[in-house]
């Protein structure tokens, strides 16, 4: 990590200054979202003060500089995702959106009475409820991968659920609630061996890991900007050309079409297809700049601190007295859940918020996974690059002190 100076990368991040509660802020609630670098808000205020104008309808010189920049920004991620083309790149509002595009048009499309779904019993909620929805509508039956008491996947289970009435497998690469990184290719693989295709929710992974659509031979990826550094409200859908094609747009509106006459209407070419209405410009510019921000300091440096930061992390959170890790598994990304005996999570989070620490509590729209626990919910300590082991040291103080109070 000879190129990665974490007093630098704080220093980028204007927020990281402010107080809370008469404390410096200790933010560790990166699953829900990050913080943002000056790149990413100058270029915010850059676009409202120099180009701000709609897109892909104009003639005029504001309209055609944003049109622009939002373009490049689609081939941004179509680079930092190795998608092979970059009209497979589709600009949504975030993850959520994305998979419910998924669910609606891949499901009308290809789901009927009878057919199975599968995801995983770690899944957020926004992975769960589109295809409960979808199964609810075409008399379909949604499947669920089994894990075991570490947050690991049954792989043997999931070959049993594979079946020839298999349509669609939606699976997270990162667990939101437990830090689990899936063996996502083989999951791929599988499914590909009969012929069925898979979504990733990568909300959680496409900020702490190197991705290659291509290599991992996935037919849909869906992320979102304000999880990598970037704005709210602007998310990506990746898919595969041949599945974008085969599937019906999601939303009428401007942009989707060719052409429109009271009789017919003819949809627009990918991946206008899929974006009706006017985005979210500014975010979809601007994501660029958190994606240059990501690549300038490197993704295989930022993985390596941020494993050794959670290996401290762990190590110390240990010493607390009650303490219960709730996801062990070997394959861990950036997310520490935990519970402590006799004490609600809630009651956590508040003294630490005193402290100035920013944590999430709750069942972290995850309740399925809360309930294989037998638990109301955890506390959830999620760390980016820019966190420091000196953080993790007042964490660690904080909860021994909570506790204390609490018991």
């Amino acid at each position: 990590m000879k190129n990665f100076d974490i007093n630098k990368i704080r220093a980028d991040f204007p927020i990281l200054k402010r107080q809370v509660n008469g404390k410096p802020l200790i933010y560790l609630d990166n699953g829900a979202t990050t913080q943002k670098p000056s790149k990413v808000i100058d270029a915010i205020v850059s676009y409202y003060t120099d180009m701000n104008s709609n897109i892909h309808r104009g003639v005029h010189y504001l309209s055609q500089i944003s049109t622009d920049a939002f373009e490049v920004a689609r081939r941004k991620v179509q680079s930092f995702i190795h998608a092979a083309h970059e009209y497979e790149v589709i600009i949504t509002n975030g993850t959520t959106h994305s998979i419910n595009l998924v669910a609606n048009c891949y499901g009308k499309a290809f789901v009927h009475a009878g057919d199975e779904v599968i995801i995983s019993a770690m899944e957020h909620h926004s992975n769960i409820v589109p295809w409960q929805m979808l199964c609810d509508e075409k008399g379909a039956k949604l499947k669920v991968i089994p894990m075991d008491e570490h947050g690991v996947l049954d792989i043997e289970v999931y070959k049993e659920l594979l079946s020839d009435r298999t349509k669609i497998v939606s699976i997270t690469y990162v667990s939101n609630a437990l830090g689990t990184i899936n063996p996502v290719k083989e999951i791929i693989k599988l499914a590909h061996e009969r012929n069925v295709p898979v979504l990733l929710d990568a909300a959680q992974a496409v900020q702490h890991l190197k991705i290659d659509v291509q290599e991992l031979d996935v037919d849909f990826l869906a992320f979102s900007g304000h999880k990598m550094y970037g704005p709210t409200g602007v998310g990506v859908l990746y898919g595969k050309e041949k599945w974008l094609n085969a599937m019906p747009p999601y939303q009428g509106g401007g942009d989707m079409i060719k052409e429109v006459t009271f009789e017919k209407t003819t949809y627009n070419d990918l991946p206008l297809k899929f974006e009706a209405g006017t985005p979210n410009i500014e975010a979809g510019i601007c994501l660029a700049n958190a994606i240059d921000y990501i690549e300038e300091i490197g993704l295989d440096q930022i993985k390596a601190y941020e494993d050794e930061l959670l290996n401290y992390a762990t190590t110390r959170l240990a010493e607390v007295e009650g303490i219960k890790f709730i996801g062990t598994s070997a394959q861990k990304s950036s997310v520490i859940s935990f519970v402590i005996e006799g004490v609600h999570p809630y009651d956590v989070g508040v003294i630490l918020d005193k402290l100035g620490i920013a944590v999430r509590t709750g069942h972290h729209c995850a309740q399925p996974v809360m309930d294989q626990f037998r638990i109301s919910g955890t506390v959830r300590a999620s760390l980016a690059m820019y966190n420091t082991k000196e953080e993790v040291d007042s964490l660690v103080e904080g909860v021994k002190r909570a506790v204390n109070m609490l018991k």
